[in-house]
């Protein structure tokens, strides 16, 4: 995470100084964006004068044009910008600042540039759920092995599985649209902490800077708000990188296989060991998610323990890095799921090889012949008990077997509540073991069986689409809001 800028002397003039195209929206941008609504704002309420607003747009513009050059600066602080001003349209500019302070300024300005990067990340999400959403789809039949504490657990589909994850995506966007509400609430007006004598017009500046309302209380708008709008942005990419480690975690469980059945089509060769083809691209999501994790978490501290007004939050650099390396982690993670490769009948013969449907054999022994289940559990985990002793498969292992065992089981614990005679047939026996009939045969809401799966995706497209288009919504008001701004700027210089 970079430092903050410096705020006084040489050093911090030298921060205004830095290659750029003329088009970057940087503290210098947004300061000339709000300019720009002030003076829209100030004539239409009758407090500039015509003749005024026109030669302060036409100095604004000047202003612009020059920090648009390469070799000029940039200022990052009012206290500095406003000086050019002046250079270009005299001391009488300086109405233009009646009823502003850098207070307000500056937090408006900062909430400007971290909604646009906010946006930024939310888009980047968005792909990556449209990237896993089709990866499940692709996978809606493939059976393959669920893994809780690192062990196999059960068979499951593996589309349903990634649907798991396609939620939870989803879930974060809702997160971030919430934040994004917070967020894009007007600060600008309030002056330092009280307000002022001259009458702004609070909702017009918020209308034309694109802001969805203002902020309430002036004192909150300028000395709490800012800072508090900075962790709820910063801890927003929270969750989307620790759903981003959960999923590539998951698949390197498989990939401690001699034959995984999930492949990455992009490796790296050991500079030691020819056999290696390690899997750099998940390793390096894995790792960079965690970096933003560590940024993000950085936030907390910094604003810790501070007396309202601070600006230690308020530098916008901070945000626009966590963000701009949030935005790369999610990108690189959307090119990974790309390059997922699987291998439906190595899945398959990985459930086979082990025991992971053996909890269906207690399931079905209670509900369909009113087993208690901790009967049917301890069977079942005597059965695996032997299997294991004796390198027996659910494929393998004999039907007599099974019937013998279930026999002592009741014999030892369930006598007089269970038959001695197994209530499964054999090929209800090999049925009960059958991953894919397992899936198949699932009853719950929210399961992977056909059914429930058809209507899990319809409900995950749905949400995509709908939140593609709060998107673009969203993206189009701010659109229209800047070309507004810019229209009746223009307007004024005429």
């Amino acid at each position: 995470m970079p430092l903050g800028y410096p705020s006084a002397g040489a050093k911090a003039k030298a921060v205004d100084y830095f290659e750029h195209n003329g088009s970057l929206h940087d503290e210098f941008y947004w300061i000339s964006e709000i300019n720009k609504a002030s003076l829209v704002m100030n004539t239409e309420e009758g407090l500039l004068s015509r003749d005024n607003a026109k030669a302060f747009a036409r100095g604004l513009e000047e202003t612009i044009k020059e920090g648009d050059q390469p070799g000029n600066p940039r200022p990052k602080m009012y206290i500095r910008y406003e000086p050019l001003m002046i250079k270009h349209c005299g001391i009488s500019c300086t109405l233009l600042h009646a009823g502003r302070s850098s207070q307000d300024m500056h937090s408006t300005f900062f909430r400007m540039g971290m909604r646009e990067k906010l946006l930024n990340f939310m888009k980047a999400a968005l792909a990556a759920r449209k990237a896993l959403y089709r990866l499940a789809w692709e996978n809606r039949d493939t059976v393959a092995p669920n893994y809780t504490n690192g062990v196999a657990a059960q068979p499951n589909s593996l589309g349903h599985e990634w649907l798991g994850h396609v939620q939870s995506f989803e879930r974060d966007f809702r997160t971030m649209k919430a934040v994004y509400a917070e967020t894009n609430q007007s600060p600008m007006g309030t002056t330092v902490l009280n307000g002022t004598s001259w009458p702004l017009n609070r909702h017009r500046m918020a209308e034309l800077l694109g802001f969805d309302g203002v902020i309430d209380n002036a004192f909150d708008a300028g000395q709490i708000s800012a800072e508090d709008m900075f962790i709820q942005t910063a801890q927003s990419v929270v969750l989307p990188m620790l759903h981003i480690g959960h999923f590539i975690q998951d698949i390197m469980t498989q990939y401690a296989q001699p034959r995984p059945w999930i492949l990455v089509t992009s490796t790296y060769v050991s500079s030691a060991m020819p056999q290696k083809r390690n899997p750099g691209p998940l390793i390096d999501v894995r790792r960079d998610a965690s970096e933003v994790i560590n940024e993000s978490n950085g936030t907390l501290m910094r604003v810790h323990n501070l007396m309202p007004g601070m600006y230690d939050g308020k530098d916008l650099p901070l945000g626009r890095q966590l963000f701009d390396d949030a935005v790369t982690v999610m990108d690189n993670f959307t090119e990974v799921v790309g390059m997922l490769k699987v291998n439906a009948e190595r899945a398959l013969e990985e459930l086979n090889s082990d025991w992971t449907a053996s909890q269906e054999v207690a399931d079905i022994l209670m509900h369909r012949f009113n087993v208690p289940f901790r009967v049917g559990h301890h069977f079942a985990s005597a059965m695996v008990t032997y299997a294991r002793t004796h390198e027996l498969t659910p494929l393998t292992f004999p039907y007599a077997k099974a019937r013998e065992l279930w026999t002592e089981e009741v014999k030892k614990e369930a006598e007089g509540i269970a038959s001695e005679t197994f209530p499964l047939d054999e090929q209800g026996f090999k049925e009960a073991l059958n991953p894919v009939a397992i899936i198949a045969n699932r009853r719950v809401y929210g399961g992977p069986q056909p059914s429930e799966m058809k209507r899990q995706f319809e409900e995950r497209q749905a949400g995509i689409d709908a939140d593609e288009a709060w998107l673009n919504e969203t993206l189009g008001r701010l659109e229209k809001a800047q070309q507004n701004r810019q229209s009746l700027y223009e307007a004024l210089m005429k």
